[in-house]
């Protein structure tokens, strides 16, 4: 009997991922989640003890299939590191899953970011959950330039950390401005901007 309502908390919490990601925390209320859930407040109280520790487990869902995307898409062992990342950047500004939520076409951008701007270091549990996944990112992008870099098609004097930092903090803008509804042409050119700086090709 254990096995169907596990499988049950699972879809709750995908739905719950999807509502906290749209409306934040603070705008989330039991009852929205009720609703969304199709669970009365006291099942929801029962199974997830709380709307703190749902949107824990929330997050941590969402992280979990964001870093596996990430390092999916920014895996340059057999193709062109610049490419890679252009395409990542690219792919972060006008994927599906970010899509429009209702509020005339802006995205919703990355939960993650989301909410460590909603809540920033007020919750600790919290913030060590955005950091980890900020964490995850720059692991990733240190590990594509690394390979860029031992392959010869990025400077051998790369400071890798130092770019990193950068297209990190590169990454965390395009989301915001990409969640405000800006135009991916001006995000593209930002992007495009921001990969120059890695250098030119060796020769």
């Amino acid at each position: 009997m254990a096995r169907p309502r596990q499988f049950d908390e699972m879809n709750a919490v995908t739905s719950a991922t999807e509502l906290f990601w749209r409306r934040g925390y603070h705008a989330t209320s039991v009852r929205d989640l009720g609703d969304e859930l199709r669970l009365t407040p006291s099942s929801l109280y029962r199974t997830f003890t709380d709307k703190h520790t749902l949107f824990l487990r929330a997050l941590d869902h969402y992280r979990a299939s964001e870093s596996a995307e990430a390092r999916q898409r920014l895996d340059a062992s057999d193709r062109p590191v610049r490419e890679v990342l252009r395409e990542w950047l690219l792919w972060l500004v006008s994927c599906p899953t970010d899509g429009a939520s209702g509020d005339g076409g802006s995205g919703r951008g990355c939960f993650v970011v989301n909410t460590a701007t909603e809540l920033g270091t007020t919750d600790e549990e919290v913030s060590e959950r955005t950091e980890a996944a900020f964490e995850a990112t720059r692991q990733a992008l240190r590990s594509a330039l690394t390979e860029g870099r031992d392959r010869g098609e990025l400077s051998a004097d790369l400071d890798v950390d130092d770019a990193v930092e950068l297209l990190f903090t590169t990454v965390l803008g395009l989301r915001v401005r990409e969640r405000a509804g800006h135009d991916p042409a001006r995000l593209t050119v930002a992007i495009d901007r921001a990969l120059r700086t890695l250098g030119p090709t060796p020769p």
